[in-house]
């Protein structure tokens, strides 16, 4: 070959690779770009949550874990009917259903049962009485073995069998017990985890405190109280656990800051409601925290009178809230 020749060819190789350096270069390029324009975009729709501490908050993940929850909420077989005393119950009743919801606030209170436990005991409940027909004087042996079937589920140190027929003053055996929660798992088909309102309410809870310049020291119990007292009002059982506790959250902010207006359009971003999607689920709890609805359940409101709880049971509120509240809100997040 001649000496000519074999410059063209080397020259000819040499371009070639540097068109494909080229095109790599650009490709590389164009790929950084999406991936930095990805991470801003996680950082700006969830950057109070990569903010936070708690490893326990999952911040890289959180808005993929609480669309799936929200895909959860809704599947009707972990859904009890909104209307299943009327079509299902015979003998139980909404106010039967109150003392019993009421009752177990106490026993969760005396076995140091965690909130979240409370929350699955009365979705059971819910749940199985949407299915099965019960006689009045069974209905306390439902909430005591849905509550074993809570506890454990959420407990390390859950208390035996034994302690729930001692609670009902051995009203019913061991074995009574047993059988009432076989009945329960396989009416449910242990299909047993679902979101309740305090797996919404902790994200919720995080989001309002960044409204404030120090964490205000009442609004996590107060949130918590709203939303325990929404369990005691049969109306409450057709709202989805997210709304319960943005409706919470919500309320919440109203009595702290009864002049400001409680939502705002950040609010909308993580709860996915606006304020009148919430008007209805506001005004029940509203009415219960004023006392208008469920005023002889006490067992909620002397739990959050204590000062572990900041006393916000007794916190002042207007009797009235205002009806611009329930209008498109404008209020940017600052």
């Amino acid at each position: 070959m001649l000496p000519a020749e074999k410059n063209k060819q080397i020259h000819a190789y040499d371009n070639a690779q540097g068109q494909r350096r080229d095109a790599s270069t650009a490709e590389w390029t164009e790929l950084r770009h999406r991936l930095l324009a990805s991470q801003e975009n996680i950082q700006s729709g969830s950057d109070i949550d990569t903010r936070s501490d708690d490893p326990q908050m999952c911040g890289l993940y959180v808005s993929d874990i609480y669309e799936y929850l929200r895909e959860l909420e809704v599947k009707p077989k972990l859904r009890p009917l909104h209307d299943y005393i009327e079509k299902v119950q015979q003998d139980v009743t909404p106010s039967a259903r109150g003392v019993l919801v009421d009752w177990l606030v106490e026993v969760a209170a005396k076995y140091n049962l965690g909130s979240e436990t409370l929350y699955l005991t009365v979705s059971h409940i819910d749940r199985f009485l949407s299915l099965k027909t019960l006689n009045m004087q069974r209905l306390q042996l439902v909430g005591v073995s849905a509550m074993l079937i809570a506890s454990k589920y959420e407990e390390r140190s859950r208390p035996k069998v034994e302690d729930f027929c001692y609670i009902t003053a051995n009203t019913y055996t061991k074995q009574d017990v047993l059988k009432m929660e076989e009945d329960i798992l396989l009416a449910l088909q242990f299909e047993l985890g679902r979101p309740t309102i305090y797996t919404f309410l902790r994200r919720f809870i995080r989001v309002a405190q960044e409204d404030f310049k120090v964490p205000h020291w009442q609004l996590e119990p107060l949130c918590c109280y709203l939303s325990e007292l929404s369990m005691l009002d049969y109306s409450c059982v057709k709202f989805l656990p997210s709304m319960l506790a943005a409706s919470a959250v919500f309320l919440a902010r109203f009595i702290i800051r009864p002049k400001q207006h409680p939502w705002n359009q950040m609010f909308e971003e993580y709860t996915k409601y606006k304020a009148a999607d919430l008007q209805e689920c506001v005004g029940i709890i509203y009415d219960l925290y004023l006392s208008r609805r469920g005023g002889g359940l006490q067992a909620i409101r002397n739990k959050y009178k204590h000062q572990k709880f900041q006393c916000v049971a007794t916190m002042p509120v207007s009797p009235e809230l205002p009806v611009t509240f329930w209008e498109d809100v404008t209020i940017s997040f600052i």
